[in-house]
């Protein structure tokens, strides 16, 4: 059996209900960078829709059914299943997503029309920018002309220096340097919660 025929009996068992399923990050990374890394099906030819991915604002949520408007006009139907995993910031449960949250979803499209999801990513943010200020709990950055508040989050917030592992301490970041910020956006502000800061020492 393929692994995309293995991941579809998963998601359509947990569709279904049937119990005894594995997570999702089995089935693949929940890490912040897989939902910019992930390719799209191998079936989909340049410039085509993947059918496996949505993304957009939730405008209701229904059970475990998430409704969301893609940027692009589409209506998504995304089903969150005892297999979903889902990203808010760091791993979390299905209680977390709220109406007016960004998400990008990855999972199977189903025979009705929804995406079961496998994983969830909720307000992810990548953005590259150059530090502006530093204060002891923020991050402050020039993207494209425009300041963000990049917050850090004890606990969960991390750096990495010169491709290096990541670490909890980000008092080497520097004023002026160059930096890709991958974390959780405030909706409808400048704000954002930092996952992992990328930067050179």
């Amino acid at each position: 059996m393929t692994p995309d025929m293995d991941r579809r009996k998963v998601l359509t068992s947990a569709v279904l209900g049937v119990a005894g399923l594995v997570g999702a990050t089995a089935l693949g990374s929940l890490a912040p960078e897989a939902a910019f890394g992930a390719t799209v099906a191998p079936d989909v030819l340049p410039g085509e829709v993947d059918p496996n991915f949505a993304e957009g604002r939730v405008t209701r949520i229904d059970g475990t059914l998430i409704v969301a408007n893609g940027s692009d006009g589409r209506l998504h139907r995304i089903q969150a299943t005892t297999a979903t995993s889902i990203w808010k910031l760091y791993p979390t449960t299905f209680d977390a997503v709220l109406p007016g949250d960004g998400l990008y979803a990855r999972g199977l499209l189903m025979p009705d029309g929804s995406l079961a999801a496998d994983s969830i990513w909720v307000n992810i943010v990548s953005v590259d920018a150059h530090v502006a200020m530093l204060q002891r709990d923020a991050v402050h950055l020039d993207h494209k002309g425009s300041r963000i508040i990049g917050h850090v989050v004890p606990g969960h917030s991390a750096a990495v220096y010169n491709g290096t592992p990541a670490i909890s301490d980000l008092s080497m970041v520097q004023v002026g340097r160059h930096v890709h910020v991958i974390g959780a956006w405030h909706p409808d502000t400048n704000e954002i919660d930092i996952a992992t800061l990328y930067t050179a020492v």
